[in-house]
């Protein structure tokens, strides 16, 4: 339980550093800029934008979220059971009922997003409802509702719009180099070039220091998910017998992104049966599929779920 707390306090701290870290990275892209253009404007317009999307990513990303994922929101009458599932989970949990959404997908699999508890969401795939059986099914949404009480979401889901934006000034900087835009620049001679040279390279380390911000929120978040979820169901093997059967579709995954993929309950770009060097797990969104089941039958073998 003190583990659980100290994550959730960490999460908060998380999502301010990382608003903050956005928030210099942008301002200081600007100056560069601004500096290799010859034009202040360029500046404030960095600080215009770094504020605005601060506040985008905390009101709307979870809508950009859905919007790409092109989850639809379903009814009581059309998926009784996924409503019944998620309702008794969160009576459990003693979590507020969260919006449940529909991604229309073959490939099983789920997310949560949402700023807080009470504006949160759980989306699942339609394959995943056609492929688990009930006590899968259990499993998969404990996992994403935990995500929920253990306030993973925010620092999830923003910093899919912080990253973008990023990648976007980055491109829109490369880009203008090759339509010519250097040779209006009123800086020459050696200190021109200086914040030429520093304007290029700030451009191609930029997307690097976003997908390392994404990165940066850690994959233990997916072994406490797993923890919380089995412990609220108090059956392990259901999760871990879910997680086996989604990291083993072979299928395209349609649905998501390079930018998203953290969010769902399986990394979707994971390879099955490919088993993943110590450098590639540095760059993996989620830990080895057989590590999370191992961590769960170790909880069924060192009897954590006894009351």
């Amino acid at each position: 339980m003190a583990s659980l707390y100290t994550h959730r306090a960490a999460n908060i701290r998380k999502t301010w550093i990382i608003f903050a870290l956005f928030f210099v990275i942008v301002i200081a892209i600007g100056w560069v800029f601004s500096q290799v253009y010859g034009d202040s404007t360029i500046l404030v317009i960095a600080i215009v934008f770094s504020l605005f999307m601060n506040f985008a990513a905390y009101w709307w990303s979870d809508k950009l979220v859905l919007a790409m994922a092109k989850a639809k929101p379903v009814i009581r009458e059309n998926a009784r059971e996924l409503y019944n599932i998620v309702e008794n989970l969160c009576i459990t949990a003693g979590l507020p009922v969260p919006k449940i959404y529909i991604v229309e997908e073959s490939v099983p699999n789920a997310f949560a997003t949402g700023r807080n508890a009470e504006h949160a969401i759980v989306a699942v795939t339609t394959g995943l409802m056609e492929r688990l059986n009930r006590a899968e099914l259990e499993g998969v949404i404990a996992h994403e509702l935990s995500h929920i009480g253990n306030r993973d979401m925010l620092v999830s889901t923003a910093v899919i719009v912080l990253v973008g934006f990023i990648s976007l000034i980055s491109d829109f900087f490369m880009r203008s180099m090759f339509w010519g835009g250097m040779r209006r620049r009123d800086n020459g001679g050696n200190a021109g070039a200086i914040f030429v040279v520093i304007g290029i390279a700030l451009a191609i380390l930029a997307p690097i220091i976003a997908t390392l911000m994404r990165l940066a929120i850690s994959r233990k978040r997916e072994f406490l998910a797993d923890a919380s979820g089995a412990l609220l169901t108090r059956y392990p093997d259901a999760l871990a017998s879910a997680l086996e059967k989604i990291s083993q579709d072979v299928r395209p995954f349609r649905s998501a992104t390079n930018t998203t993929a953290h969010l769902w309950f399986d990394d979707p770009f994971d390879k099955p049966g490919k088993k993943a060097s110590w450098f590639h797990k540095l760059f993996m969104t989620h830990p080895p599929v057989e590590e999370r089941i191992a961590a769960l039958i170790g909880m069924k073998q060192n009897n954590t779920l006894a009351p």
